[in-house]
């Protein structure tokens, strides 16, 4: 991969991309008081994609490759990309939401895992070990470490918790469209990469299982589900590389 593949961002710019990251994680925060039992994805995605507009936003999902939601919602075994629609949301579920906002043009994308009610013990530690992964991926998001440095953060500490890291599934640059170069491995893709430079803006999304790596795609063309169908979690944020510590785009904090 080249670097003149890669769209550097000015500081005016990354300013713009977190203005719309904040209303993205405003949006996750509002989906976080309403994921409960009972309620369906459908009805979770019809608030997401109102709140997106009331705040000036644009839902980046919808109509994206004709995804016909503004939220990725992925409950139990679904990795990612689950159609929201009729399904209700049950106790001992997890839920990943996934969402992005275009704001001003500008593109943020992240994700959450959220526990409805009382899950298996090995369920909660995975939700944990998954969030635990994306800060030590983020953490290793400096000018001067490559890609690969990454992934093999979130790769060992998953591995070492017992979980298995999905391979075919990536993070990616972000700005003015949802995905742009590089791609981001969550695991040892056995080479450097790119280098990581100042004004680069990457989102970094482990997507972690319970056990088994694999995963396939559902007859929907969308959705991605366990091998082994035992549960997965994902998180992820939209990330600034800078000449200091990496900054976090869709965390709400200015």
């Amino acid at each position: 991969m080249k670097h003149d593949k890669i769209k550097i961002k000015t500081p005016q710019e990354i300013e713009l991309m977190k203005k719309s990251g904040n209303v993205l994680s405003a949006c996750h925060d509002m989906l976080a008081q309403n994921c409960r039992a009972g309620i369906t994805t459908g009805e979770l995605d019809k608030l997401a994609e109102e709140f997106i507009r009331s705040h000036g936003g644009i839902p980046t999902f919808l109509g994206y490759g004709g995804f016909p939601g503004t939220c990725c919602i992925s409950i139990n075994d679904e990795v990612v990309h689950g159609i929201p629609g009729k399904r209700v949301i049950q106790d001992g579920d997890i839920v990943s939401i996934d969402c992005g906002v275009t704001l001003n043009g500008w593109v943020s994308d992240a994700a959450r895992t959220h526990i409805v009610g009382e899950v298996p013990e090995d369920v909660r530690r995975l939700v944990k070990v998954t969030e635990e992964c994306l800060y030590l991926g983020i953490a290793q998001a400096k000018a001067g470490n490559y890609i690969r440095d990454i992934g093999v953060a979130v790769q060992d500490h998953a591995e070492k918790n017992g979980f298995g890291v999905v391979r075919v599934l990536v993070g990616h640059g972000v700005g003015r469209v949802m995905h742009e170069e590089p791609t981001v491995p969550n695991f040892d893709c056995g080479f450097k990469g790119e280098e990581l430079r100042k004004g680069m803006v990457i989102a970094i999304e482990p997507m972690i299982n319970l056990r088994t790596f694999r995963v396939y795609q559902l007859d929907d063309g969308w959705t991605y589900v366990t091998g082994d169908h035992k549960p997965s979690a994902h998180f992820e944020h939209t990330v600034a590389i800078t000449d200091g510590e990496p900054r976090i785009l869709t965390n709400g904090i200015d």
